[in-house]
């Protein structure tokens, strides 16, 4: 017998009547002919509202039929007792009978089900739920056709763009994929016109607004074609299905589409770098030649070694350890041998002598000025103003170092020494520049036009500590009651943003919350410039790639998103949020990403909504203010604001709960926990204690449910 035609009844948006639609899709299809009729609820979030609607009490499921598969020969299977019979003589096969087996529902399984199922029928109707994963993919590859259910709204529609974008990227043809215009004369709603003109694909039917007939069959547990065949809903549906039954061109073949999970690439080393070629301990005593004799000396030797060594052709490549270590022990001893010609007194001190060949080499060979710094753990930034003002930021505060370069072209070798392996450049044409050093450190650079002083080099370090919660608690960044709240948002699968100024603390705060994640959920996380440092074992990373010397190559974070759909995530975690990603971020944590989590550039919690605003407008989608603010309304549940405090201490100041939306433009912000500064001491040290508001979650009871220990005394006042 033939495969069925396989048709697939899908919408990233909840609340359109995807479930009615495809049972009653079916039904009318085996009213209106003698063909066989398989209906398949695969909608894994909302369980069992098939069966109600069906008035049926289905006992065996797709997870029941997994066992068998394999061990057992398929001609073996009785698929009939799998199989739920409705009077209106089409079959029912859901995908779980209750929401804890979702998790049991894999890829391999569904292919397998619907190629051994689908043979003994003409169709198959499948609701394939709202989540945009990889089983969703697995169900569309049996697909002949795609109805995609909208309804005239301005969220629905944009929704639907999105989920047609996705589809394409997939390779997934307009053809094969049409539009059903749910409650089409709905009273303020969008004109079919108007959706047509968005939306690149053919709307096949247009089914009216009639709440009461279908309101009536919902609660006798009669499908309405079968209870109000001549109401209006009813003849839209019949004459959907005597077009699927006549239309023979409506069906394509099937489309596969193979999802590969991209092996990351693996940044961490076992080898730390900036150690691994370490001339010795710094020494006590600095050398107490005046200023401008060491930059005469250091000039010297220099011209000598570019002499001796060729450095201006040199292949200079940082990130090979074996090489730059001989390297170095090659020109330490040229160096040695060139003070043993110089005549001044002091040069006979073994320790200025250590520090000098040390500073030369590493001017020639590396970061000069900035390789001490580099080494010191207690260093996080670095940020050279010019040749003169080397500055560090230290336990939260920023200091003048005694550092200096020899020239502007030192900070200009300095530069290129760190971006030349990478492919970059920078000139004129060019004057900034974003790079990584080997052991994953941020580097930004800009030079004149753009810098009236001279170059600039600021270096975010890459932290080598892999903090934990209890980490958090004993630096006061928050309290137990705080963190236990946010473990169980993490596990209860909450959408999370992180929001503060630079150097707040975020990334440090997201590496803590990611650790809460269970180690058999699937991973993915996008970054810029690779800084997570996540503990569990089925973690995939993905960092964006800037463009090259000519100016093309470049994969943003909102290809890598987009790519990242297709590997079939538990849980997205993006680095940082700061443009046109964050319309597909909010997207995707509305069709089924729950979970997931990112940070952004804020001063406030009301902040994140303009910068989320800007972003997405940046996208070019020409979303009207209110659809994005209802997008973020439904999509993000908490925001976890940090701050660095005066002293340099970087607290969590408020846990907040997105609420509401009060009106077309407003959203409600409800304070979980906040931290109140009561003053300062004698130290310069800030004052103040963290509070509970009273105010407690509105998702509190759907933690429960997912059997999360969480008790209300930690939202009280004390």
């Amino acid at each position: 017998m033939n495969q069925a035609r396989t048709i697939v009844i899908f919408s990233t948006k909840g609340g359109v009547g995807k479930t009615l639609l495809s049972t009653n899709l079916a039904v009318s299809l085996a009213r209106e002919s003698n063909k066989k009729v398989l209906l398949v609820d695969l909608d894994l979030q909302v369980v069992g509202d098939m069966a109600r609607i069906l008035d049926l009490s289905a006992h065996k499921s797709m997870v029941d039929l997994a066992p068998l598969l394999g061990k057992t020969s398929t001609e073996e299977i009785k698929f009939d007792s799998f199989i739920t019979r409705h009077s209106s003589k089409i079959s029912f096969f859901p995908a779980v009978l209750k929401t804890a087996q979702a998790s049991q529902i894999k890829p391999e399984l569904i292919k397998r089900a619907l190629a051994l199922l689908t043979k003994d029928y003409d169709y198959a109707v499948i609701d394939a739920g709202k989540s945009f994963t990889e089983s969703l993919v697995t169900v569309l590859n049996y697909a002949n056709l795609i109805l995609l259910v909208v309804t005239p709204d301005i969220l629905s529609v944009y929704q639907t763009k999105w989920t047609l974008d996705i589809l394409q990227s997939l390779h997934f043809p307009l053809k094969m994929i049409k539009i059903i215009l749910n409650r089409a004369e709905s009273a303020g709603g969008i004109s079919w016109q108007e959706i047509r003109a968005t939306l690149p694909c053919e709307i096949i039917i247009q089914i009216p607004s009639e709440g009461k007939a279908v309101g009536f069959a919902v609660n006798r547990k009669i499908p309405v074609v079968i209870d109000s065949p001549r109401c209006k809903v009813s003849q839209a549906i019949k004459k959907l299905s005597t077009e699927l039954l006549t239309k023979n061109d409506l069906f394509l073949a099937h489309q596969e589409v193979v999802i590969s999970a991209e092996k990351a690439q693996e940044l961490s080393r076992e080898t730390e770098f900036w150690q691994s070629h370490k001339l010795g301990e710094p020494p006590v005593e600095k050398p107490t030649l005046e200023k401008d004799e060491i930059i005469d000396l250091k000039k010297r030797i220099h011209k000598k070694l570019i002499e001796a060594l060729d450095l201006k052709h040199l292949d200079l490549d940082l990130a090979d350890v074996n090489k730059l270590r001989a390297l170095y022990e090659k020109t330490e001893k040229h160096i040695s041998n060139y003070l043993a010609e110089e005549t001044h007194a002091l040069l006979s001190s073994v320790e200025v002598r250590r520090r000098l060949i040390r500073e030369i080499a590493d001017e020639a060979l590396g970061l000069g000025p900035l390789e001490d710094l580099i080494k010191d753990p207690e260093v996080s930034d670095i940020m050279v103003n010019n040749k003169d003002q080397v500055y560090v930021e230290r336990h939260g505060k920023i200091e003048l170092t005694a550092k200096r370069f020899i020239s502007d072209e030192q900070v200009r070798q300095v530069i290129e020494r760190i971006i030349a392996p990478l492919g970059r450049r920078i000139d004129e044409s060019t004057p900034m520049v974003d790079a990584r050093l080997p052991d994953g450190s941020r580097v930004n650079a800009i030079i004149p036009p753009l810098s009236l002083s001279g170059p600039m080099l600021t270096i975010r370090k890459f932290g080598r500590e892999r903090f934990i919660i209890d980490d958090l608690m004993r630096f006061n960044t928050l309290t137990a009651g705080m963190a236990e709240f946010l473990r169980a948002c993490v596990l209860g699968r909450k959408n999370i943003i992180i929001s503060g100024g630079t150097g707040s603390g975020k990334t440090t705060v997201l590496n803590v919350l990611s650790s809460f994640i269970k180690e058999e959920e699937r991973i993915i996380t996008i970054e810029d410039a690779a800084e997570l440092k996540l503990s569990q074992v089925h973690w995939a990373r993905l960092e964006a790639r800037p463009p090259n010397i000519e100016g093309k190559g470049a994969i943003t974070i909102r290809d890598l998103f987009r790519n990242t759909l297709r590997m079939r995530p538990d849980r997205i975690i993006i680095g940082e949020c700061r443009g046109v990603e964050s319309l597909d971020m909010l997207q995707a944590m509305n069709t089924g990403h729950d979970g997931s989590m990112t940070t952004i550039h804020a001063n406030s919690t009301h902040d994140v909504f303009s910068r989320l605003d800007s972003m997405i407008l940046m996208a070019g989608t020409e979303l009207p203010l209110r659809a994005i603010r209802e997008m973020i309304a439904s999509a993000i549940n908490l925001i976890v604001h940090t701050v660095r405090l005066s002293d340099g201490s970087r607290k969590i100041t408020q846990i907040t709960e997105v609420a509401e939306m009060l009106d077309e433009i407003h959203i409600s912000l409800k304070d979980i926990f906040i931290f109140k500064q009561t003053g300062m001491d004698s130290e310069g040290r800030v004052l103040g204690d963290f509070q509970p508001t009273g105010y407690i979650p509105s998702f509190l009871e759907d933690i429960k449910r997912r059997n999360i220990s969480l008790s209300e005394e930690l939202f009280k006042i004390h």
